[in-house]
């Protein structure tokens, strides 16, 4: 019994650094229907700019929140309006979107190589090493900070994409552009703020990351695809859903070290995902749109 009940507690935990590192991705492909390649350097750089705050100017790493999310927001609707615009929208814009966005993550994963090597980091405060009691069970503060963070992320951006003006725009936009260009609604300016968004997701990722997690240039490939599993999962579109995907692989993970090796735990999702787009392709959850 107390080993469910320490998985349990450690899947909460873990869903919420899922949940995060997949937001920015669901919210791009479900407005522009681009798969952004580049979140896995997203992911990367929001760790290495943490560990740069808080070592060089010592800045907590969650005081430095708004400073990452601003720069990779920046970051994003840069690489929008540069290069991400002018592919073909629809299914002919596609394979050009993944090679180029996938050369963009191939571009600032060397571009870490040169500036800070190729060795492990990590962010490392007074409190790292300090511990909670959960349901009796020890846990990491570092833990429990990032899973709080989660649901506040959560709740922001659900009350931003369906309490505000830009959010309801973009959730217009996602269903229809056509219409929204005939009714005012500044396309471009939507998308570009929505890369914007979904790159400052990818930094917060990162930084979260980085307080758990050791880190390097070659991060964030695999935080990618367990964003893919966790977006695929929860129906592509939905932000609750992406919630709810992210609680089932951190379950699904955590709990098959009862039955299986623990080299093969980390498979444990991809079979998931396999199992899911054969048989309800929409997602566990349906597929909305940004709901």
């Amino acid at each position: 019994m107390e080993e469910v009940t320490r998985l349990t507690v450690s899947s909460l935990l873990l869903a919420g650094l899922y949940a995060v590192m997949a937001y920015g991705l669901g919210l791009i492909y479900g407005v522009l229907r681009v798969v952004n390649l580049a979140h896995a350097g997203m992911i990367m750089g929001g760790a290495y700019l943490t560990w740069v705050l808080h070592g060089r100017l010592g800045i907590d790493p969650y005081l430095s929140i708004p400073v990452v999310m601003g720069a990779f927001f920046v970051f994003g609707v840069v690489l929008y309006k540069g290069l991400v615009r002018f592919l073909p929208r629809g299914a002919a814009g596609g394979g050009q979107s993944l090679l180029l966005l996938f050369g963009v993550w191939l571009l600032m994963r060397n571009a870490a190589y040169l500036l800070f090597s190729g060795n492990d980091q990590a962010v490392r405060t007074g409190y790292s090493t300090q511990g909670l009691r959960l349901l009796g069970v020890s846990v990491s503060v570092n833990r429990v900070a990032v899973f709080v963070i989660a649901l506040i992320a959560l709740g922001a951006l659900h009350f931003f994409l369906t309490r505000t003006y830009l959010g309801k725009a973009i959730r217009a936009v996602a269903q229809n552009p056509d219409s929204c260009l005939l009714v005012g609604i500044d396309v471009e300016r939507v998308y570009a703020l929505t890369f914007g968004i979904g790159s400052a997701l990818g930094g917060l990722a990162g930084l979260l990351l980085s307080t758990i997690f050791a880190f390097n240039p070659s991060s964030g490939a695999v935080e990618l695809l367990k964003s893919f599993v966790v977006v695929v999962l929860g129906g592509l579109g939905s932000v609750v859903g992406i919630a709810l995907g992210a609680l089932v692989l951190a379950f699904a993970e955590s709990f098959s070290i009862l039955v299986l090796p623990s080299f093969l735990t980390a498979a444990v999702g991809f079979v998931l995902l396999v199992i899911v787009l054969v048989l309800r392709p929409g997602g566990l959850f349906g597929q909305r749109v940004l709901g």
